[in-house]
């Protein structure tokens, strides 16, 4: 029977992390697509207050190369990303063991979620079993850091948890203590994104992303359809 993991990476020159040195407000998850050669396709999603900023940051690190706006929903922008060199190449200077980054590809794991941090990665996903995860935990142990955060069988009830990433744990925490909720509110979106050092639109992101998370993943699936 599978695994189901989530872990966070410690390792400062993954790809991306250098944008939210320069646009520390920003949320950016990706996705990896592995069938480009020895150069992965990257999407990134990310919501920032000034997107602008971002493709600055683009244009300036050294891993990206070419980036496409493919499209845009709230506050969230969709961007397709070709890394300018290989994973290898580009964390080479960090990174002793290049061919135990390369055997990672090839692992009987599938990552189907990864959040960009200000020192590396959170991914998440599926692994064929203990094996499998190990390889991941020994490769990053060994060159970075490595901390298991949720560890569940497939099929099995998951952990207590909420799901949501720290930025959004954190936004609702915030908003919650301050009042935003109450009716009437006793404080605003300027404020709450004031206490979390963002802007307003990225903290109205985060607040809404994390509310239809819990809804679809409490009430929601318990309702029946609507008509039609």
């Amino acid at each position: 029977m599978g695994l189901l993991a989530e872990f966070e990476i410690d390792c400062e020159v993954l790809p991306f992390v250098a944008v939210l040195e320069t646009v520390p407000d920003a949320t950016i998850e990706v996705e990896m697509q592995l069938n480009h050669g020895d150069t992965p396709l990257f999407f990134a999603y990310v919501t920032a207050d000034e997107q602008d900023a971002v493709e600055r940051a683009f244009d300036a690190v050294s891993f990206v190369g070419e980036y496409t706006l493919i499209g845009e929903a709230g506050g969230t922008r969709r961007y397709q990303v070709v890394p300018r060199v290989s994973m290898e190449a580009h964390m080479g200077g960090v990174v002793d063991d290049l061919g135990g980054l390369r055997a990672l590809a090839g692992a009987e794991a599938i990552i189907d979620h990864i959040e960009v941090t200000r020192t590396g990665w959170v991914q998440a996903g599926w692994f064929a079993d203990h094996d499998a995860l190990d390889e991941f935990r020994t490769f990053w142990q060994a060159n970075g850091g490595f901390t298991l955060r949720r560890l569940t069988r497939s099929g099995e009830p998951e952990p207590p948890g909420d799901g949501l990433t720290d930025p959004q744990r954190e936004a609702l925490r915030t908003a919650y203590e301050l009042g935003y909720f109450e009716v009437p509110r006793r404080a605003s979106l300027e404020r709450v994104a004031d206490e979390l050092d963002i802007g307003a639109s990225a903290a109205s992101e985060r607040i809404r992303r994390a509310q239809t998370h819990l809804v679809e993943t409490t009430v929601a699936s318990t309702w029946p359809p609507l008509p039609e």
